[in-house]
């Protein structure tokens, strides 16, 4: 853990934001997140928090393995990324299907989701 991961979360998060907007705008210039979190001083876990923090207050931080994080640029980018957490969702509730022995139509009944 370094002396940033030890800031407060909404100034690590200004930081990120700040990094991604300046240097990260588009999926051309996406950073890995091992890159983005070491140029940072944080941790990959404290990167994602941030992310996911970021993300929950309507920031289009867009991020796929293949392109690491970025700002989208273009209704396009944002699309890819939301279709990848779309994606990555669906897996989760498959293997809960698959642990709970039903199947997955019958536990997306069940789930009664916030929204």
């Amino acid at each position: 853990m370094s002396i940033a991961d030890h800031l407060p979360r909404e100034q690590l998060a200004a930081k990120l934001l700040t990094r991604l907007a300046e240097r990260h705008t588009g999926k051309a210039h996406g950073i890995g997140a091992a890159q983005l979190a070491h140029a940072l001083q944080i941790s990959e876990r404290t990167l994602r928090a941030l992310v996911s923090m970021l993300r929950e207050a309507g920031t289009a931080i867009s991020a796929t393995p293949d392109s690491g994080y970025y700002i989208a640029e273009t209704p396009a980018e944002l699309e890819e990324s939301c279709e990848f957490l779309r994606s990555r969702a669906l897996h989760s509730l498959r293997m809960e299907a698959q642990l709970r022995r039903i199947p997955l139509p019958d536990l997306l009944g069940q789930l009664h989701l916030e929204t």
